[in-house]
């Protein structure tokens, strides 16, 4: 059982380790398992950050799904060796990849020009989209083992005009539509850090509403298996409280005590039905749950909204922390960060969470 503190690191080291191994021969080579990458917006760091991290992570196959020449400059930005980015068409092309080549997809849209860093226009909101489903198509249709998406700017999508685009408002909801996942579940795992949240894209006047038995419950069982799959034996899992003070008794909310309390008895029939074996406590104030979480006395906390996840989880591991989709059908992992349009043509963006969000994608296709 990998500890707490200690879970990012393993999770590295996993991935080289199967890399060295994959250097044996082309039947190693061949088990290593393929990540398709859509790479976000092409005038933010994801283009930079997905070439420079397929180019370092190790024993995983990688295809960037974007806009070929968008990539190119990118790998010359971070120093990344053009003849390394080879055109792929499908499963037995990536399977022919030689060691240390990173697989751009042929079937992805195609922008009509460069485009600027920091200032997206239409053509590149439209194409973001276009890559996340394709990226998604290659997972869903057996092609690659997991999807991780690279930052995408959620308003250059929903302006662009293309179609579905209006409707967008983040990877979760997303993918959850078009793979018409029954519930999914957004989640957070750093090596100090793993939550899950109950409510996501919503303003935050609307939060108390969406808190529901239903909604808490399901943020519960999903931490708890991704828990289990990440080598927790019987998850201790913490439901945060939404109001300061576990609402105080009703003084100061009764939300913990209508909604809450009720979805983690859910929660607890659910586990117990289909697994795995795991302790929930809670509600807990939210201060103290990060913070027990944080020193490594509980595996895992259930967040009520987006910033009371994020805040601790950038806090504690900000560029190691990777986004988890859970509930669907395949594997997607992200990175924990924005497009960072000031950034953008610098090839200074730090690429460690999205070495981090492939390596990821790669156990948990594992544990599947």
């Amino acid at each position: 059982m990998t500890s707490p503190d200690r879970r990012g690191a393993a999770r590295t080291t996993a991935a080289k380790g199967r890399g060295g191994a994959g250097r044996g021969g082309s039947s190693r080579r061949a088990a290593a398992p393929i990540v398709a990458i859509s790479v976000g917006c092409p005038s933010g760091v994801g283009p930079e950050v997905a070439v420079a991290g397929a180019a370092s992570v190790e024993g995983v196959r990688c295809v960037l799904v974007g806009d070929e020449a968008v990539l190119r400059r990118a790998a010359r930005l971070v120093r990344v060796a053009s003849r390394r980015l080879v055109a792929v068409d499908g499963r037995a092309a990536i399977e022919r990849l030689d060691p240390g080549a990173i697989g751009l997809w042929a079937g992805s849209a195609r922008l009509s020009r460069p485009s600027a860093f920091g200032r997206p226009e239409a053509e590149d909101g439209a194409a973001q989209l276009a890559w996340i489903d394709e990226a998604t198509d290659l997972v869903r249709d057996g092609v690659a083992a997991a999807l991780v998406t690279g930052p995408a700017s959620k308003h250059a999508i929903a302006t662009s005009g293309a179609p579905g685009s209006a409707d967008f408002l983040g990877h979760t909801e997303h993918l959850g539509r078009r793979l018409r996942a029954r519930e999914v579940t957004m989640a957070f795992a750093s090596g100090k850090l793993v939550t899950a949240l109950v409510t996501t894209h919503v303003p935050l006047r609307e939060v108390p509403e969406a808190v529901s038995p239903r909604e808490v419950a399901r943020a519960s069982v999903w931490l708890a298996r991704l828990l289990a799959d990440l080598g927790r034996e019987k998850p201790r899992v913490a439901v945060a409280a939404l109001n300061p003070h576990a609402g105080e008794g009703g003084l100061l909310g009764d939300e913990e005590q209508r909604r809450i309390a009720p979805g983690i008895r859910l929660a607890a029939r659910r586990l117990a039905r289909s697994g795995p074996a795991a302790e929930l406590s809670g509600p807990v104030g939210a201060e103290t749950a990060f913070r027990l979480a944080a020193r490594g006395a509980l595996d895992g906390v259930v967040a009520m909204y987006h910033d009371q996840a994020t805040i601790p989880s950038k806090l504690l591991g900000f560029g190691e922390a990777v986004n988890v989709t859970l509930g669907l059908p395949i594997v997607r992992t992200s990175v924990d960060h924005g497009t960072a349009y000031d950034l953008a043509g610098t090839g200074k963006a730090d690429p460690r969470g999205m070495r981090e969000a492939i390596a990821l994608a790669a156990q948990l296709a594992a544990a599947r």
